[in-house]
């Protein structure tokens, strides 16, 4: 299946008083029409940066884009003036942010902010768009969407503040839609239900999703394949099934050691990665895990490992001991 949107070698930076942190650094990933991929990692691994590259909104003159191709499809978002980049956001390629109360607008109504786009994007009339912004609230399971219109962001609680993002996100009908940690500061009820409407969406209407997330069992239950980040590179892609059944990369096998399982007995204990992630101004020069890395060889700390298969072309893994941690595993 030809990729919607391939993203290749991208390379951003941020100029800080400390030095230039190499945010994400030569990253190449991908998502095919209509499947969810997810881009995984600890907080400052570079997951929400690759978003914003792609939809370059990364915040200039301190962050730039250095390299790299960004095809959406076939075209280079990076080519693209900044008129024509306006037209490719919210029409084709729509974003859903981390936190809705600093995403919405407090002063407009919500009404209003469903509408714009639509007015802008699909150059309806005002009576067009209202109904259509109260045909989107009802398909996110907002009550009484035609009374919410008139409404402020400030009346609606956490979770229906998500929901409107998700149905701001809709409202043009887009190819693909970057979701950043859509269920941050949701309780858990609220974080599931956020998740199947997601993917209930995604299936009904045919539009591919890129999933940002730290939470590995949004990866298992919502992802078709996986993207794992570790200090602005990706360190290992598979499908979401290869990823937790076989996992080829010490940090990747510490993720998952670090989360309950319900099939462990009680008193087993969880075994977090020790260490701490490293200072993206002062990356080691070879593997960026290896200080951390209990599986470490000299060679390790002397050249990056590039991506590389140890037999399926879809699951690739960047550690240059991945074939000792595989045989291990399967010991």
């Amino acid at each position: 299946m030809a990729s919607l949107l391939e993203v290749r070698n991208l390379q951003t930076s941020f100029s800080t008083a400390s030095g230039v942190v190499r945010a994400v650094d030569g990253v190449s990933w991908d998502v095919r029409e209509g499947e969810t991929v997810a881009l995984v990692g600890e907080s400052g691994c570079g997951k929400s940066v690759s978003a914003l590259s792609v939809m370059r909104l990364v915040a200039e003159p301190a962050g730039r884009i250095e390299g790299g191709q960004i095809l959406f499809k076939g075209r280079d978002l990076l080519l693209l003036s900044d008129e024509e980049m306006r037209h490719v956001r919210g029409r084709e390629i729509a974003m859903i942010f981390q936190e809705p109360m600093t995403s919405l607008n407090p002063v407009l109504t919500i009404g209003r902010q469903l509408t714009e786009g639509l007015e802008i994007h699909m150059k309806m009339a005002r009576e067009p768009a209202q109904a259509r912004a109260i045909e989107l609230l009802g398909m996110v399971g907002i009550p009484d969407p035609a009374r919410r219109l008139g409404q402020y962001p400030h009346h609606f609680s956490g979770g229906m503040r998500q929901r409107m993002m998700i149905a701001m996100a809709l409202a043009c009908n887009p190819s693909l839609i970057l979701a950043d940690e859509p269920t941050t500061a949701l309780d858990v009820t609220i974080q599931a239900q956020i998740l199947e409407l997601l993917k209930d969406l995604s299936r009904r209407l045919g539009v591919a999703m890129l999933i940002i997330t730290h939470n590995l069992g949004v990866v298992a239950r919502y992802a078709d394949r996986v993207n794992v980040m570790y200090a602005g590179r990706i360190i290992e892609q598979a499908s979401a099934g290869d990823l937790y059944g076989d996992p080829q990369h010490p940090y990747t096998l510490g993720l998952l050691r670090s989360v309950p399982r319900l099939d462990e007995p009680r008193r087993a204990h969880l075994a977090p990665i020790e260490g701490q992630p490293p200072d993206l101004t002062r990356l080691p020069p070879g593997c960026a895990f290896a200080p951390r890395c209990a599986f470490r060889v000299e060679r390790c700390a002397e050249a990056v490992p590039p991506l590389r298969s140890l037999g399926s072309a879809e699951h690739l893994t960047a550690c240059w001991e991945a074939e000792r941690l595989v045989n291990r595993a399967a010991a």
